[in-house]
């Protein structure tokens, strides 16, 4: 079984391999995704110096100014997290006369503006290469999470992931030592592994670790491959299994709820016969109602009390006529942006749904876990530096991968050349 699985892993690692390569490299540039692009694009991002005791302003009160000057764009997602120090990057989309056409597409998606004064720095159209250096970086973000091919992009990538995710555990039980067989009675037997004690295992399984620098290209480049591997292997199957949650969620939800319990939150929000275009409540009115639902005693157990630590956005999902209100709470893990949202009835404010990142459901807690570490999003400077390096480790792997299966192949091939020689040369001496 150890030679099939070698095959396995050997043209599922080829078929992988320039995907991996461009995913990893790519990785570990978008780890610094907000300073590479706020260094590029200083016109969009700085701004004046504001004066003493200056105070930033509403980020609603910002949205309804946009949307009086661009009356042909509207705003559905909001940050309400502004940065002191940069500009508040929002997203705008045409907008839509009857549900369904939209006005005209607009010559940019992106608008970037003085926090602190509400003016207009800049505009443009994300991830639009053609567009010049400015979108460098949400290019290389499309490029890692759709290869720049939209939702085709993102499906294959997901497939890749999910190849990827198998091909972590084979990878990892090709690295252990063999069996140990003993010969009694001129018969190979299999030693019990009570008789094999656990350090002596161990110790024949660290020369897959260690990197043999003195000894030829060849075992160097096979080096490479295992140990680096193995010794971030734990990273690389959360890189991959994450891959698979945020691009094949169709295969990662299913498969994941058949071990794991997880929330619901969208299955309380039944989905409207015609979307509710028009809401009874205005996003600051929903805001105000969604804080005032937060401010109440949501549980009778400390242990299930949830509590705003800082908003981070909001948005308006017609489809279900409810504001999506999403906070940093006690229950996340990430150290910037909150992933628990509380759902508000469009038109009443009454509350719809309530969905937890960690503490509610095993499943959740998981997913949220495995996303925030392939996002870098906990543990500070350090661990954003660990993740880059392990992006350039996945495109490591793949690059050895390569040299490893060609040259194999060269000497296979140069075996069967020789050996058809031997052969031809034999037959010439009997025929003379």
């Amino acid at each position: 079984m150890r030679h099939v699985w070698v095959i396995v892993h050997r043209y599922v690692g080829l078929s992988m391999a320039v995907f991996l390569v461009i995913a990893g490299l790519t990785g570990s540039v978008l780890v610094f995704y907000k300073e590479l692009d706020a260094a590029i694009n200083p016109n969009l991002y700085d701004m004046a110096r504001p004066p003493p005791k200056s105070e930033l302003l509403d980020p609603l009160v910002i949205r309804e100014a946009l949307l009086n000057q661009y009356p042909d764009l509207q705003i559905n997602w909001i940050t309400l997290k502004p940065s002191l120090d940069h500009a508040l990057r929002i997203r705008v989309s045409p907008k839509e006369t009857d549900g369904s056409q939209a006005v005209a597409v607009s010559d940019f998606d992106e608008i970037f503006v003085d926090p602190y004064t509400g003016q207009v720095l800049g505009t443009r159209r994300w991830g639009k290469i053609t567009d010049g250096i400015e979108n460098l970086i949400p290019f290389l973000y499309k490029l890692h999470f759709q290869l720049a091919l939209d939702r085709f992009g993102s499906t294959l990538l997901g497939i890749i992931a999910l190849l990827w995710t198998i091909d972590c555990i084979i990878g990892v039980y090709l690295t252990l030592p063999r069996r140990v067989w003993r010969r009694v009675d001129r018969v190979a037997v299999l030693v019990s592994p009570s008789l094999v004690r656990v350090k002596t295992w161990f110790r024949r399984w660290w020369p897959a670790w260690a990197l043999r620098w003195h000894r030829n290209s060849y075992k160097l480049n096979f080096d490479l491959h295992t140990s680096a591997g193995l010794w971030v292997w734990a990273m690389l199957f959360v890189l991959a299994l994450s891959s698979v949650a945020f691009n094949l969620g169709s295969v990662y939800q299913p498969v994941m709820a058949s071990a794991f319990d997880f929330q619901d939150a969208r299955g309380e929000l039944p989905r409207l016969t015609e979307p509710n275009d028009s809401p009874g409540l205005s996003y600051a009115e929903a805001r105000d109602a969604a804080l005032s639902y937060l401010a109440r005693p949501m549980a009778k157990d400390a242990d299930d009390l949830v509590y705003q630590i800082e908003p981070t956005g909001m948005s308006y999902m017609a489809r279900y006529g409810v504001y999506h209100y999403r906070f940093r709470s006690n229950r996340d893990v990430d150290s910037e942006w909150g992933r628990t949202r509380l759902y508000i009835d469009g038109d009443t404010g009454e509350f719809r749904s309530l969905h937890l990142p960690t503490g509610k459901a095993a499943g959740d807690t998981l997913t949220t876990w495995i996303k925030t570490l392939h996002m870098a999003g906990v543990w500070g400077l350090p661990f954003r530096i660990f993740v880059c390096f392990v992006g350039v480790i996945v495109a490591l792997l793949s690059v050895t991968g390569i040299i490893i299966w060609w040259r194999k192949r060269t000497a296979r091939k140069r075996s069967s050349r020789r050996r058809q020689e031997t052969q031809d040369l034999s037959k010439g001496i009997s025929a003379s």
